[in-house]
């Protein structure tokens, strides 16, 4: 992609749109920043990256609108709608726009194995990256996971490996991005406050396949509800993964172990006891991470010794702490019901009263099948959030009283720490987005991890 002496415009100012910027600086074009949000309204680092940036020869439009008619190409962060005013504005004077994982796609040497989904794309992504790494030292993990792909795009060789986690977002624009292995976990009602139907919603997710080729492979999860649309979409070799069949290529539990035969021969990697991430969403999250990385050409040793030294991922159901018989687990990462479910079912293993706090941005989805759950499970529920008065009413609906409401995360936890005793669990497990009240999910969770350490123990 040749860039150089080209306008660029780039839409949002965090990590992603700041990863462009200098991207698009180092193949000499001539950079600009949008950002909605006003100078003055940043804290202090991310002045400091700015005024940075902008000695370096990058102009920034931070509250003001940008002129995007002199534009030839404009790049959008993954957290900025298409619906936009600088986005629609610049698609009426047909200007090229793609986003931030597209634009770096585009100067990318190495393979991609790239993995999107619902729920569990961010275990697999980190699961696949540790196996990865166990094989090849240059194995790069980015995307949705944390680090924007144009961060570290240029440093990898065509010897390297690019990991990626890709959320709707992500997949929104793709025009060339092109996966040697890709890999859909789940489809479920997720963003529609952004997509707007389910629809619209399958395609951002069946972009994944947009430019694969018959050598490439796919990886579905056939227990899904959009398995056959996906696989009819789908352009690569499919493999899929299973808790309950045995595939006919695939990753899959036969006597409580985990099998492949992607190569024909049934090959045994570990059994389910020795994995220490727990839950069948984990299990299916480990058989992802198999089938992925068998269809990549990892040895299985690689994959074995992988899978059984991996403890889980931050925020996803994480273990903070016991204090005075109560233990504390972090799921923050569960962004929407489906992931709450997993979250709850995996938790309900220790058979122990769950005292769950949740709630956060309104994305336009109903609680019913999560809230179901609650009976016998959950002792009481602390919520927060936009969503705070939306599942109480759910939750009278369903029969479930023991509710709370809460404005703030510290008081919701305070009060659950309270009222438990001893041989109880108190859960973060939101079952929303944090951006009501958080920059993300990894900051509400470390929030609720530095409220429970200051706890009385």
């Amino acid at each position: 992609m040749n860039i150089k002496d080209s306008n660029i415009l780039i839409v949002g100012c965090a990590r992603s749109g700041i990863g462009a910027a200098k991207l698009a600086l180092s193949q000499g074009a001539k950079v600009s920043v949008y950002d909605g949000k006003p100078y003055e309204k940043w804290d202090v680092s991310a002045k400091n990256e700015i005024d940075h940036m902008k000695e370096s020869g990058i102009q920034f439009f931070l509250g003001e609108e940008p002129p995007v008619q002199l534009v030839d190409l404009v790049i959008v962060s993954p957290g900025i709608s298409l619906e936009t005013p600088v986005i629609e504005k610049a698609y009426g004077e047909n200007i090229e726009v793609i986003g931030e994982f597209e634009f770096a796609s585009q100067f990318c040497k190495a393979p991609i194995i790239a993995i999107t989904g619902t729920n569990g794309k961010t275990t697999t992504t980190t699961l696949v990256g540790e196996i990865l790494k166990s094989y090849n030292a240059e194995t790069y993990v980015v995307g949705n996971i944390g680090r924007a792909f144009s961060e570290d795009v240029l440093a990898v060789s065509n010897q390297g490996v690019i990991v990626a986690e890709v959320s709707s977002f992500q997949l929104e624009t793709i025009k060339s991005f092109h996966p040697i292995v890709s890999a859909i976990l789940n489809i479920t009602p997720d963003h529609l406050n952004r997509h707007h139907t389910m629809e619209n919603y399958c395609t951002c997710k069946y972009n994944l396949f947009k430019n694969q080729q018959d050598t490439d492979f796919c990886i579905l999860n056939p227990r899904d509800a959009y398995f056959e649309d996906a696989k009819k979409k789908a352009r690569g070799q499919c493999i899929t993964f299973s808790l309950t069949h045995r595939p006919d290529r695939g990753a899959y539990v036969k006597d409580n172990s985990l099998f492949e035969n992607i190569s024909g021969e049934e090959r045994l990697i570990c059994t389910v006891e020795e994995l220490k991430i727990k839950g069948s969403h984990n299990i299916e999250n480990a058989l992802a991470a198999v089938a992925i990385t068998t269809a990549f050409g990892v040895p299985i040793h690689h994959i074995k010794n992988s899978l059984i030294a991996f403890k889980g991922v931050a925020h996803r159901t994480e273990y903070v702490m016991e204090k005075k018989g109560i233990d504390f687990f972090n799921d923050s990462k569960a962004t929407n019901t489906d992931a709450a479910i997993a979250g709850l079912k995996g938790l309900s293993v220790l058979q122990k009263p769950i005292r769950l706090i949740a709630g956060g941005m309104d994305k336009n989805a109903t609680f019913k099948d999560w809230i179901k759950l609650f009976q016998g499970t959950v002792k009481k529920l602390y919520v927060i959030g936009e969503t705070k008065h939306q599942i109480i009413k759910e939750c009278l609906e369903e029969g479930y009283t023991e509710t709370a409401v809460f404005d703030t995360l510290e008081q919701a936890v305070i009060t659950a720490y309270t009222e438990s005793h001893a041989g109880e669990c108190i859960l973060l497990s939101p079952a929303c987005a944090s951006w009501d009240m958080f920059e993300s999910y990894e900051e509400r969770g470390e929030l609720f991890k530095e409220i429970v350490n200051h706890l009385e123990g």
